[in-house]
């Protein structure tokens, strides 16, 4: 079956109670059991259950063609559950460029948990053979990479750490199962921050985990899951699972943008560097091709000035909004490095740009007299 009739269909079907096409949200936290003490209907409590959750679960399972998916509150969450589905003493290797919320949970939470963590450039399959250890249990895969948009070999990463025995998990949140699918390449573990392309309409918070086999590190997530209790409410499943369903037409609309706002920025002499995997130079161009259906509505440029004149950009535009997160369907812009504080290795000339669903050429425009 086609992404775009998954994305329709997957983990949605009338209610059974009422016939509405649009399920109901079930706000319950506890349901009844039977008179002999089961609980024919299959949920519990809230937290270990929910028809809401259990449908948006379905969907990203068949999205992504895994075998398990579970939901968490954020993404964040979501990155967390991983991490803590491995042991103290452990070994990651994580992006040298990824988000720095990921890079602050290994360096700031779950290092004082025991967990030990080594940063590499995930572009040099040198590199990451070069930093694997004998604890190394799981492989960490940011691509497109945040902010900075290096384009990481799922299969030849995915390659090493089987080799070492090893987990690898990708961060998928950028591409969604749309322009990129990870366990067709290998990988073992696929995460989203739902809040993001598969919401798509910035009203939402959410995370993801879909493992491609049903395992025991799979189901250490679901514990997790359970007896951490960072569950999404019914109410936020239910807004992702209704973002869903537009979201291969989005993605394509999203990605059509950006090149289009990409090429314009390559072009101008205000502007010294354009991160962007659709662009001809850019050094990822050919592995993003092969393993990505299109590049994507991401992008970030580095402005000739400096700090101060990349605030001086973000201060003039007027389609664009200044707001930190992406996916939805208005386009932001954010000055990277301000947001991520004193450990960011982000360009202080670098802007970062979530192109949204408008007019090309009205963005376009809106840059233009911006960097003027």
């Amino acid at each position: 079956m086609r992404i775009e009739t998954l994305a329709v269909h997957a983990g949605q079907r009338p209610d059974e109670g009422t016939g509405a096409v649009i399920p109901p949200i079930v706000l319950s936290t506890t349901y009844e059991r039977a008179a002999d003490g089961s609980y024919p209907r299959g949920y519990i409590y809230t937290r270990s259950g929910n028809p809401n959750r259990e449908a948006l679960e379905e969907s990203l399972c068949a999205l992504e063609g895994g075998a398990a998916a579970i939901a968490f509150s954020s993404g964040s969450a979501a990155t967390a559950s991983v991490f803590q589905a491995l042991a103290p003493g452990d070994h990651v290797l994580a992006p040298s460029d990824c988000y720095h919320g990921t890079a602050n949970l290994l360096r700031d939470v779950f290092a004082r948990w025991g967990l030990q963590a080594t940063f590499v450039d995930m572009t040099d399959p040198a590199a990451v053979r070069g930093a694997l250890q004998a604890n190394t249990k799981l492989i960490w895969v940011e691509t497109p990479s945040n902010p900075l948009l290096k384009i990481t070999d799922l299969a030849q990463i995915a390659g090493l750490a089987h080799e070492s025995g090893a987990i690898c998990a990708c961060d998928n949140t950028w591409a969604t199962p749309v322009l990129q699918r990870p366990f067709d390449f290998g990988v073992d573990v696929s995460v989203h921050s739902t809040t993001k392309y598969l919401g798509g309409h910035g009203d939402v918070l959410g995370g993801m985990v879909i493992t491609r086999t049903a395992d025991d590190f799979s189901q250490r997530i679901r514990q997790n899951q359970m007896a951490g209790g960072a569950v999404p409410s019914p109410f936020d499943c239910w807004l992702v699972l209704r973002g869903i369903r537009t979201l291969p037409y989005r993605m394509r609309a999203h990605a059509e943008n950006a090149q289009r706002v990409a090429q314009f920025l390559h072009n101008h002499s205000a502007v010294e560097a354009v991160h962007y995997p659709g662009l001809d130079d850019h050094p990822g161009r050919a592995i993003a091709a092969r393993q990505m259906a299109l590049p994507g509505g991401m992008l970030s440029f580095q402005v000739r000035g400096g700090r101060d004149q990349a605030f001086a950009v973000a201060a003039k535009v007027r389609l664009f909004t200044r707001a930190t997160s992406l996916g939805a369907t208005e386009s932001l812009i954010e000055h990277r490095a301000s947001i991520e504080g004193p450990a960011t290795r982000t360009p202080e000339n670098l802007l970062r740009l979530s192109v949204g669903l408008e007019h090309p050429d009205d963005l376009i425009e809106d840059l233009a007299q911006a960097l003027q």
